[in-house]
Parts: C-alpha cells; structure tokens; sequence
C-alpha cells in the first residue's frame, strides 16, 4: 500500500511557487492549540507544539495496532502549521518586534478518515502517560479558509515582511483585499525543521484570507 505523501498528493496546498496564486482552500481536519506569547521564549509556546506532535505520530502508530477506519493508509504525518494575530490589530506578517503579544493557534491536519474518536482516544492515553501535560488544550476542529493568496517563503522567519509585500502587491493588483477575522488569519505552514535546515534555505508556505473588491 502507497504512504499518503501530502507533499505529492496536496502539491496546491504545501508546494506553491515562489510568486503568489489564488487558492480556494477546502475543508480540513486539524488538532488546534491555542496560547500567546513569543514563540522563541513561550513555554507554553513550546509545550503545545511537543503536545501536537506526540497527538499527531499517536494516532498514526495507534491505526497501525487496531481496526482500521473507512478509507485508511498509512501516511506522513503533516506538517507544523500556525494562525498569527494581535489583540487589538491584524498582523500581517511584517510586525516582528511585538512577538511578545502575538496570539497564536498553532495545529497540525489529519488524514480525512481520522475522526473525534480516534482523536479521543490518543488524548486519553496521553493524558494518561503525561499526568501533568495540559492535553485538554487540543482540540479536534474542522476548519476551512476558503479562497485565499499564498507563495513559498524561502529563507529566515525574519525576512518573510519583504515576500508579504509581494504577496500584498498581487492581491491589490488582481482586484481583491486581505479580510482576517476569527480563525481567518495570517498562516504559516512550516515545511522545514529550523533544527535542521539553515534560516536562509527555510521554506514556509505564507497564506492569507482574501475577498473581492466589488
């Protein structure tokens, strides 16, 4: 049985060009956490993250142990995905000495055969291994941003401001305007392990909600 690659199977989705294109993004699973504070120093920043990543790889070795649900094969796990904004403003990607007051929602998609249950029962046995962990901060939640402007960053976190003002540049141009609202914010889909990969050769798919100026 092939491996689900969404890299290959969802190439819209996580391979953009490095020029920014529409998107009409559909409905997706996602286990969500949401928290605040700088990402470089939160350590609850720190501590979801390590929470997605233990639900995320839970689920996928738990399918390999027991009945498999309607639909399934085996899979790479998704990548690390997060929802940027401020209290009191948008952010849109270039503000990046106020990380202090960033909110964030920081999630990881599943497989479309996952359901709550599923997702339930991985919660319950990591509740059960890490007593202290605060697990009930996951959520299961289906989420669908619908049409948007996206491109592939290539280089540090720092240096995204100078491809938004690209991004921002074709979304005038084509006749359409940035609206964040509610779940509908500044998205970043990370493709690379900064532990790993040097800042200047990071790839992060840039996202954002749009609407046309009528």
């Amino acid at each position: 049985m092939d491996k689900l690659d969404y890299k290959k199977a969802y190439k819209d989705l996580y391979q953009p060009k490095t020029e920014p294109n529409l998107i009409n993004v559909p409905s997706m699973t996602y286990i969500m956490i949401e928290g605040k504070g700088d990402p470089n120093k939160s350590v609850e920043y720190k501590e979801a993250v390590g929470m997605l990543y233990s639900l995320s790889y839970s689920i996928k070795m738990g399918l390999k142990k027991q009945d498999k649900p309607l639909g399934y094969t085996d899979y790479i796990v998704f990548p690390l995905e997060g929802l940027w904004w401020f209290d009191e403003e948008i952010f849109d990607g270039r503000v990046k000495e106020r990380k202090a007051d960033f909110n964030w929602i920081m999630m990881i998609r599943q497989p479309d055969f996952i359901s709550e249950e599923i997702f339930n029962k991985a919660l319950l046995t990591l509740i059960q291994k890490n007593p202290e962990m605060d697990a009930n901060k996951a959520r299961f939640k289906r989420y669908e941003e619908g049409l948007c402007v996206q491109l592939m960053h290539v280089g540090a976190y720092d240096d995204e401001p100078a491809t938004i003002a690209r991004l921002d540049a074709f979304v005038e141009k084509n006749g359409y305007q940035t609206e964040m609202k509610g779940l509908w914010q500044h998205h970043e889909i990370y493709l690379s392990d900064p532990r790993k990969v040097p800042a200047e050769k990071l790839k992060t798919v840039i996202r954002h909600p749009i609407i046309e100026v009528i």
